[in-house]
């Protein structure tokens, strides 16, 4: 069983001056496999004082000793990918083809910062003026339980390419994962403070760096609740801040589409990271003509995935993170079966054959109404609810319906159709005929989803401030 005590701050692991400690469990078996010992408020003042002690060499390099530093730390993500992967296996319960990719997708996240930085123009003239674009300052970057390995490295990546020191905190529910990156990043050899990472809970930790004044910039990722917390915090000090939050995202279904095709793709877009995922098309919106066919398909393909411990190569889906999250998807398939929706596949309870670990049955709900709460609240978990439309104009009122915009999924075979439905949906990101995204595009939601967009050059100005001189 391993135990955590350490931090890492100013270039160093060093102890952390917290008392409070807490219990790592394996997802599939229910065993304490950890501890962690959290961080505190000092913990936090100590790696904000480092990452301010670094910004300022920080903010003077060129633009080649950053790319170096991103390759440097692609390079250092790569030799631990199969550590990684494990921790995410182990502590997370994520499906090993799923914890394989996030392990890559780690790396790739310093390429493109880089490939970004390459060929980004710091300085623009605009009629009489010179507008330099400057680093914004020391970042908090805070990222969720879902996704800790991507998330960091995708934050880290465009903080450090815009010449921003950073203070990290991963969810604490992420102790090994965190411990591996750490490890991994520290063997980069970058400067000393220019990222520091810490475990602490929000109240003590997250507070703090939200409040302290030496934070210029806070990139979240996590519930909208938590969102609006840290919005009304970095007020006080009017921090830029960029909140990546909750989706409720909706894939439509249109009348020709070809269904050997999009059904598994939409299944696919709902069920993602064992369904714990904002981007999730936990709503599938189904022509009435297509009604029937389209629940028996689902109901088969469905009924059909795998669901196991998440080192089999076969597993598709594996358990959700922790018990709060299994308890939670209990909650809301009562929901549904309470307020009138039909269960067409899947249900309360642990699939047959696994009587340990936080396992659900994959679960889809038809006759639903876009009112009830299984279409309008993030669940979280691997839960569709199949909602039926009567036209075009319909489909895109019913999936504007809600008070997130994060993400859209959008199949049909007419490339006209799909553009028109993209161009009035209500969300940051549509895909057409595919679920995975372009990495390099902007990526964030619209109303409740978020505030700021990441990825790309829009990530990279996300932690640039414009600076005007005009010359008499």
């Amino acid at each position: 069983m391993w135990y955590i005590d350490k931090a890492y701050i100013g270039g160093k692991f060093v102890a952390v001056s917290g008392s409070k400690e807490i219990e790592s469990i394996n997802p599939a078996n229910e065993k304490v496999i950890g501890r962690v010992r959290l961080a505190d408020r000092n913990d936090a003042r100590r790696a904000i004082i480092a990452a301010s002690q670094a910004q300022n060499r920080l903010r003077e390099t060129s633009r080649k000793e950053r790319v170096e530093m991103l390759m440097a730390l692609k390079s250092a993500v790569l030799r631990r990918t199969a550590d990684l992967q494990q921790a995410t296996i182990e502590e997370y319960g994520g499906p090993l083809s799923r914890s394989r990719w996030v392990s890559q997708y780690a790396s790739q996240c310093f390429s493109d910062a880089a490939d970004t930085l390459q060929s980004y123009p710091f300085t623009k003239k605009i009629g009489a003026a010179t507008v330099v674009m400057e680093p914004v300052g020391v970042s908090a970057l805070i990222a969720p339980w879902n996704s800790v390995t991507g998330s960091v490295c995708s934050k880290l990546a465009f903080s450090l390419a815009a010449g921003c020191a950073s203070v990290i905190k991963p969810s604490e529910l992420g102790a090994m994962q965190t411990q591996v990156l750490a490890e991994a990043l520290h063997e980069a050899g970058l400067p000393d403070g220019v990222f520091n990472i810490l475990l602490g809970n929000g109240d003590d930790v997250g507070d703090e760096i939200c409040r302290h004044p030496l934070i210029a910039r806070i990139s979240f990722t996590g519930s909208t609740a938590t969102g609006k917390n840290i919005a009304r915090t970095a007020t006080e000090t009017l921090k830029r801040v960029t909140l990546g939050l909750t989706g409720k995202s909706a894939s439509i279904l249109l009348d020709d589409a070809d269904l050997d095709v999009a059904i598994p793709l939409a299944i696919n877009a709902a069920f993602l990271n064992n369904g714990q995922a904002c981007v999730a098309g936990s709503r599938l919106l189904v022509p009435e003509s297509l009604l029937e066919d389209v629940i028996t398909r689902v109901r088969l393909h469905v009924s059909m995935l795998k669901t196991g411990l998440p080192d089999d190569p076969a597993t598709e889906i594996g358990p959700l993170a922790n018990r709060s999250q299994y308890d939670r998807i209990q909650r809301y398939i009562r929901l549904g079966i309470e307020q009138g929706a039909e269960i067409i596949v899947g249900g309360e309870g642990r699939p047959d054959g696994l009587e340990k670990g936080f396992f659900v049955r994959p679960t889809v709900f038809a006759k639903v109404e876009n009112q009830m709460d299984i279409a309008r609240e993030e669940i979280f978990g691997p839960v569709l609810s199949i909602i039926s439309y009567s036209d075009r104009d319909d489909a895109i009122r019913i999936a504007n319906d809600s008070i997130y915009g994060l993400q859209a999924y959008v199949f049909t075979s007419n490339t006209e159709r799909a553009l028109h439905i993209s161009r009035h949906l209500q969300a940051g990101s549509v895909l057409n005929n595919r679920i995975i995204p372009e990495l390099l595009a902007p990526f964030g939601g619209v109303k409740q989803s978020g505030i700021g967009r990441e990825f790309g050059i829009f990530g990279l100005e996300s932690f640039l401030e414009a600076k005007s001189i005009v010359k008499g």
